[in-house]
Protein backbone atom coordinates (compact mmCIF):
# COMPACT_ATOMS: atom_id res chain seq x y z
CA UNK A 1 0.00 0.00 0.00
CA UNK A 2 1.44 3.26 -1.21
CA UNK A 3 0.94 5.55 2.24
CA UNK A 4 1.58 8.94 0.06
CA UNK A 5 3.81 10.16 2.92
CA UNK A 6 6.34 11.42 0.48
CA UNK A 7 7.10 15.14 1.16
CA UNK A 8 4.64 15.62 4.11
CA UNK A 9 5.86 17.67 6.74
CA UNK A 10 5.06 15.56 10.50
CA UNK A 11 5.60 17.60 13.86
CA UNK A 12 6.13 14.98 16.86
CA UNK A 13 5.93 16.05 20.74
CA UNK A 14 7.88 14.36 22.99
CA UNK A 15 9.65 11.93 20.30
CA UNK A 16 13.47 11.43 21.49
CA UNK A 17 12.69 7.83 22.78
CA UNK A 18 9.81 5.50 23.34
CA UNK A 19 6.62 5.43 21.23
CA UNK A 20 7.39 9.10 19.97
CA UNK A 21 10.43 7.73 18.45
CA UNK A 22 9.13 4.89 16.81
CA UNK A 23 6.66 7.19 14.93
CA UNK A 24 9.42 9.29 14.24
CA UNK A 25 11.04 6.58 12.71
CA UNK A 26 8.11 4.77 10.96
CA UNK A 27 7.12 8.11 8.96
CA UNK A 28 10.56 8.94 7.78
CA UNK A 29 11.05 5.36 6.34
CA UNK A 30 7.50 5.96 4.56
CA UNK A 31 9.13 9.14 2.68
CA UNK A 32 7.34 12.23 5.31
CA UNK A 33 10.12 15.17 6.68
CA UNK A 34 9.68 14.86 10.59
CA UNK A 35 10.46 17.34 13.16
CA UNK A 36 11.11 15.49 16.60
CA UNK A 37 11.51 17.94 19.90
CA UNK A 38 11.75 17.03 23.57
CA UNK A 39 13.65 19.28 26.42
CA UNK A 40 17.06 17.89 25.81
CA UNK A 41 18.52 19.35 23.03
CA UNK A 42 22.14 17.20 22.95
CA UNK A 43 19.67 14.12 23.56
CA UNK A 44 17.81 15.37 20.70
CA UNK A 45 20.92 16.03 18.72
CA UNK A 46 21.90 12.75 19.33
CA UNK A 47 18.41 11.28 18.23
CA UNK A 48 18.55 12.76 14.92
CA UNK A 49 21.85 11.77 13.48
CA UNK A 50 20.40 7.86 15.24
CA UNK A 51 17.65 8.15 12.42
CA UNK A 52 18.55 10.47 10.04
CA UNK A 53 19.83 7.59 7.87
CA UNK A 54 16.78 5.10 8.63
CA UNK A 55 14.39 6.59 5.67
CA UNK A 56 13.31 8.40 2.77
CA UNK A 57 12.63 11.86 4.80
CA UNK A 58 14.65 14.40 6.22
CA UNK A 59 14.67 15.14 9.81
CA UNK A 60 14.97 17.92 12.46
CA UNK A 61 14.93 18.89 15.86
CA UNK A 62 14.25 21.82 18.59
CA UNK A 63 13.90 21.19 22.46
CA UNK A 64 11.14 21.88 23.87
CA UNK A 65 9.13 21.91 27.07
CA UNK A 66 5.34 21.27 25.62
CA UNK A 67 4.19 22.44 29.01
CA UNK A 68 5.51 26.22 28.23
CA UNK A 69 2.88 27.88 25.13
CA UNK A 70 5.87 29.89 24.38
CA UNK A 71 8.16 27.09 23.54
CA UNK A 72 5.43 25.14 21.87
CA UNK A 73 4.72 28.31 19.45
CA UNK A 74 8.56 28.91 18.80
CA UNK A 75 8.95 24.83 17.96
CA UNK A 76 6.06 25.19 15.52
CA UNK A 77 7.23 28.37 14.12
CA UNK A 78 10.79 26.69 13.65
CA UNK A 79 9.10 23.69 11.93
CA UNK A 80 7.57 25.92 9.38
CA UNK A 81 11.01 27.74 9.06
CA UNK A 82 12.47 24.40 7.74
CA UNK A 83 10.26 22.04 5.71
CA UNK A 84 7.18 24.82 5.48
CA UNK A 85 3.26 24.48 6.29
CA UNK A 86 2.35 21.29 8.66
CA UNK A 87 0.32 18.72 7.19
CA UNK A 88 0.85 15.84 10.19
CA UNK A 89 0.72 16.43 14.26
CA UNK A 90 1.23 13.43 15.97
CA UNK A 91 0.53 14.82 19.70
CA UNK A 92 2.41 12.67 22.80
CA UNK A 93 3.62 13.73 25.99
CA UNK A 94 5.40 11.11 28.88
CA UNK A 95 2.51 10.17 31.24
CA UNK A 96 2.29 11.93 34.88
CA UNK A 97 3.30 10.21 38.05
CA UNK A 98 1.61 6.58 39.16
CA UNK A 99 -0.37 7.07 42.38
CA UNK A 100 -3.78 6.70 43.88
CA UNK A 101 -6.31 9.78 44.31
CA UNK A 102 -5.07 10.51 48.11
CA UNK A 103 -1.33 10.65 46.93
CA UNK A 104 -1.82 13.74 44.76
CA UNK A 105 -2.44 17.69 45.53
CA UNK A 106 -3.79 20.54 43.47
CA UNK A 107 -0.47 21.11 41.93
CA UNK A 108 0.13 17.49 40.80
CA UNK A 109 -3.19 17.77 39.33
CA UNK A 110 -2.46 21.15 37.40
CA UNK A 111 0.94 19.64 36.21
CA UNK A 112 -0.17 16.60 34.91
CA UNK A 113 -3.04 18.55 32.96
CA UNK A 114 -0.72 20.81 31.52
CA UNK A 115 1.49 18.15 30.12
CA UNK A 116 -1.31 15.40 29.21
CA UNK A 117 -4.28 17.35 27.77
CA UNK A 118 -3.49 20.85 27.88
CA UNK A 119 -0.19 20.71 25.68
CA UNK A 120 -2.15 18.71 22.63
CA UNK A 121 -4.79 21.70 22.92
CA UNK A 122 -2.30 24.18 22.19
CA UNK A 123 -0.91 22.26 19.78
CA UNK A 124 -3.52 21.61 17.74
CA UNK A 125 -4.43 25.10 18.06
CA UNK A 126 -1.11 26.37 16.57
CA UNK A 127 -0.89 23.90 13.79
CA UNK A 128 -4.79 24.00 12.64
CA UNK A 129 -3.84 26.88 10.01
CA UNK A 130 -1.66 25.21 8.13
CA UNK A 131 -4.01 22.07 7.36
CA UNK A 132 -7.29 24.40 6.48
CA UNK A 133 -6.40 24.70 2.89
CA UNK A 134 -5.82 21.00 1.49
CA UNK A 135 -6.14 19.29 4.85
CA UNK A 136 -3.99 17.44 7.43
CA UNK A 137 -3.83 14.43 10.04
CA UNK A 138 -3.85 15.13 13.99
CA UNK A 139 -3.46 11.92 16.18
CA UNK A 140 -2.98 12.02 19.84
CA UNK A 141 -1.39 9.30 21.79
CA UNK A 142 -3.11 8.35 24.60
CA UNK A 143 -3.26 5.18 26.77
CA UNK A 144 -5.79 2.14 26.76
CA UNK A 145 -6.79 3.36 30.08
CA UNK A 146 -9.22 5.76 27.84
CA UNK A 147 -11.36 2.48 27.58
CA UNK A 148 -10.20 1.07 31.29
CA UNK A 149 -8.98 2.86 33.83
CA UNK A 150 -5.48 1.61 35.06
CA UNK A 151 -5.24 1.13 38.56
CA UNK A 152 -2.90 3.47 40.56
CA UNK A 153 -2.28 5.93 37.42
CA UNK A 154 -5.51 8.29 38.10
CA UNK A 155 -3.64 11.46 36.52
CA UNK A 156 -3.07 9.09 33.36
CA UNK A 157 -6.83 7.90 33.67
CA UNK A 158 -8.45 11.12 33.87
CA UNK A 159 -6.60 13.20 31.37
CA UNK A 160 -6.31 10.70 28.18
CA UNK A 161 -10.37 10.46 28.63
CA UNK A 162 -9.99 14.05 28.22
CA UNK A 163 -7.78 13.45 24.97
CA UNK A 164 -10.81 11.30 24.00
CA UNK A 165 -13.08 14.34 24.31
CA UNK A 166 -11.30 16.38 22.60
CA UNK A 167 -10.02 14.43 19.30
CA UNK A 168 -14.17 13.49 19.14
CA UNK A 169 -15.02 17.19 19.48
CA UNK A 170 -12.71 18.05 16.76
CA UNK A 171 -13.23 15.95 14.66
CA UNK A 172 -16.30 16.99 13.63
CA UNK A 173 -15.23 20.61 13.74
CA UNK A 174 -12.46 20.16 11.83
CA UNK A 175 -13.99 17.47 9.00
CA UNK A 176 -14.87 20.35 6.89
CA UNK A 177 -11.51 21.09 6.04
CA UNK A 178 -10.33 17.28 5.43
CA UNK A 179 -8.42 17.30 8.67
CA UNK A 180 -8.81 13.74 9.93
CA UNK A 181 -8.44 13.56 13.75
CA UNK A 182 -7.78 10.18 16.04
CA UNK A 183 -6.54 8.99 18.92
CA UNK A 184 -4.39 5.98 19.24
CA UNK A 185 -3.96 3.66 22.79
CA UNK A 186 -1.12 1.91 23.46
CA UNK A 187 -1.62 -1.12 25.94
CA UNK A 188 1.24 -2.81 27.32
CA UNK A 189 3.85 -1.72 24.88
CA UNK A 190 7.54 -2.01 25.94
CA UNK A 191 9.27 0.95 25.91
CA UNK A 192 11.01 2.29 29.36
CA UNK A 193 8.58 3.64 30.92
CA UNK A 194 6.73 0.23 30.96
CA UNK A 195 9.84 -1.22 32.45
CA UNK A 196 9.49 1.58 35.36
CA UNK A 197 6.07 0.97 36.08
CA UNK A 198 6.23 -2.74 36.02
CA UNK A 199 9.60 -2.51 38.61
CA UNK A 200 7.46 -0.47 41.00
CA UNK A 201 4.34 -2.55 41.12
CA UNK A 202 6.48 -5.82 41.32
CA UNK A 203 8.11 -3.94 44.29
CA UNK A 204 4.70 -2.89 45.77
CA UNK A 205 3.07 -6.02 45.12
CA UNK A 206 6.42 -7.27 46.90
CA UNK A 207 6.85 -10.16 43.75
CA UNK A 208 9.80 -10.67 41.49
CA UNK A 209 9.85 -8.89 38.43
CA UNK A 210 9.39 -12.14 36.47
CA UNK A 211 6.49 -13.17 38.45
CA UNK A 212 4.62 -9.94 37.93
CA UNK A 213 5.75 -10.12 34.26
CA UNK A 214 4.11 -13.48 33.72
CA UNK A 215 1.13 -12.05 35.66
CA UNK A 216 0.65 -9.26 33.15
CA UNK A 217 1.50 -11.64 30.21
CA UNK A 218 -1.74 -13.51 31.41
CA UNK A 219 -3.92 -10.63 30.76
CA UNK A 220 -3.17 -10.01 27.05
CA UNK A 221 -4.64 -12.52 24.81
CA UNK A 222 -1.61 -12.30 21.96
CA UNK A 223 0.29 -13.41 25.22
CA UNK A 224 3.21 -10.67 25.03
CA UNK A 225 4.22 -7.08 24.90
CA UNK A 226 4.03 -5.23 22.19
CA UNK A 227 6.78 -3.91 20.30
CA UNK A 228 7.12 0.22 19.59
CA UNK A 229 7.44 -0.55 15.91
CA UNK A 230 3.90 -2.11 16.16
CA UNK A 231 2.36 0.64 17.47
CA UNK A 232 4.05 3.15 15.16
CA UNK A 233 2.91 1.53 12.16
CA UNK A 234 -1.16 2.11 13.25
CA UNK A 235 0.32 5.93 13.92
CA UNK A 236 1.55 5.80 10.55
CA UNK A 237 -1.38 4.89 8.98
CA UNK A 238 -3.84 7.22 10.79
CA UNK A 239 -1.51 9.79 9.65
CA UNK A 240 -1.30 9.06 5.96
CA UNK A 241 -3.50 9.83 2.69
CA UNK A 242 -4.11 5.70 2.97
CA UNK A 243 -7.11 6.87 5.36
CA UNK A 244 -8.98 8.89 3.87
CA UNK A 245 -12.46 8.35 5.99
CA UNK A 246 -11.67 7.48 9.67
CA UNK A 247 -11.73 10.64 12.23
CA UNK A 248 -13.33 10.62 15.40
CA UNK A 249 -12.10 7.34 16.81
CA UNK A 250 -9.73 5.61 19.38
CA UNK A 251 -8.07 2.78 18.13
CA UNK A 252 -6.34 0.64 20.96
CA UNK A 253 -2.87 -1.21 20.11
CA UNK A 254 -3.10 -3.75 22.90
CA UNK A 255 -3.54 -7.45 21.66
CA UNK A 256 -6.20 -7.69 22.66
CA UNK A 257 -5.97 -6.94 26.63
CA UNK A 258 -8.63 -4.67 27.24
CA UNK A 259 -11.84 -6.44 27.12
CA UNK A 260 -14.64 -3.92 26.54
CA UNK A 261 -16.59 -2.75 23.67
Amino acid sequence: MDLQLAGKHALISASSQGLGRAVAEELLNEGANVMITGRDAEKLRKVTEEIRLLGKGNVDYHACDITNYEEIKALVAYSRKVFGKIDILINNAGGPPAGTFADFDDEAWQSAFELTLLSYIRFIREVVPDMKENGGRIISLASSSVKQPIPGLILSNVFRTGVVGLSKTLATELAPYNILVNVVGPGLILTDRLEHIRESNAQKKGVSIEDFEKEQLESIPLGRYGDPKEFAKVVTFLASDANSYLTGSTLLVDGGMVNVV
